[in-house]
């Protein structure tokens, strides 16, 4: 049953892609507003398919709307951009999300389309930039930029749109260490429910509190983060590794 204080509700859904590889098999969870929530699982499992269904990305998802839910509406041609405004995707590379010639028209991108006035969106985007680490960086190219500050600046313009979910796929990856620390150490304080697709396990034992493992599709178990990564036996059954912070003796 559907209540206000679940942010995302998917029951029985499934997707299969054009080629007909099976991408998802009647998955079925649900998130709590303000829970973040970690996807794991090996490459292939379906993270990232499930990510897009959040906000009505795969165009096939108009044939599941019943089965996904945001905030208990159920996503729909008439309330897709509604939806689109309360799922922030934020995607595994940079480059398909930032699209602008300047940092400041990416991040502006959102808080546009949303009607704010022009000195909104110039307050919006000091903010957002502020808040990520780039001050100064309004004027400065994105594809010129480093992995960490791209992901920086596709984190900002989500935040800009203030989405109530952020849907993250792989927000670590091709980050050195120190970058990976200091992203995850953005992502902690956002109060917006988080749903968080990655193979940086100690990422996931840091900012979330439960997570969902996902293989060949199907949602194969799930549970309180610390119990389920220090699982090795199941981590790797399913081709992962046990976290370090969970590693005994750490």
């Amino acid at each position: 049953m559907s209540t206000a204080h679940q942010a995302i509700e998917i029951e029985n859904l499934s997707y299969c892609y054009p080629d007909s590889s099976q991408a998802l098999r009647a998955i079925s969870f649900s998130v709590a507003e303000g829970e973040c929530v970690g996807l794991i699982g090996p490459n292939g499992a379906g993270k990232s398919t499930l990510l897009l269904h959040l906000n009505g990305i795969l165009p096939e998802t108009q044939r599941n709307a019943a089965h996904i839910r945001i905030f208990a509406e159920p996503i729909s041609r008439d309330n897709l951009p509604a939806i689109r405004r309360t799922v922030g995707v934020l995607f595994q590379n940079p480059d398909d999300q930032l699209f602008c010639p300047t940092v400041f028209e990416d991040v502006a991108f959102g808080p546009r389309q949303a009607g704010l006035s022009e000195p909104e969106v110039t307050e919006k985007v000091r903010v957002t930039l502020a808040a990520v680490g780039l001050h100064g960086f309004e004027r400065k190219s994105p594809h010129h930029l480093s992995q960490g500050e791209k992901r920086r600046v596709c984190l900002a313009g989500v935040l800009a749109c203030e989405a109530r979910v952020l849907a993250l796929d792989e927000p670590t990856s091709d980050l050195d260490p120190r970058n990976r620390r200091a992203f995850t150490a953005l992502l902690k304080p956002i109060r917006a429910t988080k749903i968080i697709a990655s193979h940086d396990l100690n990422m996931i034992a840091e900012l979330c509190q439960r997570v969902l493992l996902l293989d060949g599709g199907e949602l194969v178990a799930e549970g309180p983060a610390a119990t389920l990564l220090a699982n090795e036996p199941l981590m790797l059954e399913h081709g992962l590794e046990r976290a370090r912070a969970l590693q005994p003796g750490r």
